[in-house]
């Protein structure tokens, strides 16, 4: 049995460039936006925890970003900070600076979350319970 041979490596083979960033041209679909421009300038923020409900009270005006537009569009029914973040695919930091920025110019309300009752009313849950045992 003859043992494996080894290849030599040519020394006249380069590995390949590495790929281009593809930059967007004029007759295509504009390239994302970077973060920190999608968040503008770093200011005061609203005091927004991801709990925070949030609801839409206008329509998108037409100087609306188009991060701005979809929270608009996706707040038609109260939705979490979290949910939002989620659905658009951004931070939660870039997040509370456009609802801050929605929140000054009054295109959004935000609510604080439901807080539920540590225990339901015990009288309550037996006349539900006598209401469906006489059903």
């Amino acid at each position: 049995m003859t043992p494996p041979q080894r290849r030599r490596r040519h020394p006249n083979r380069q590995p390949p460039p590495p790929p281009r960033p593809q930059t967007a041209k004029q007759g295509d679909e504009k390239a994302p936006e970077r973060l920190y421009v999608v968040a503008g300038p770093d200011g005061e923020r609203a005091d927004i925890d991801l709990v925070t409900l949030i609801v839409a009270r206008a329509d998108p005006p037409p100087s609306a970003t188009p991060e701005q537009t979809a929270t608009l569009r996706l707040c038609a029914a109260p939705l979490s900070v979290a949910e939002l973040s989620a659905y658009l695919n951004l931070p939660f930091s870039v997040m509370t600076v456009l609802l801050t920025e929605m929140l000054a110019a009054e295109l959004v309300q935000a609510r604080a979350p439901i807080v539920r009752q540590a225990l339901p009313d015990r009288s309550l849950l037996e006349a539900v319970m006598h209401g469906l045992q006489r059903l």
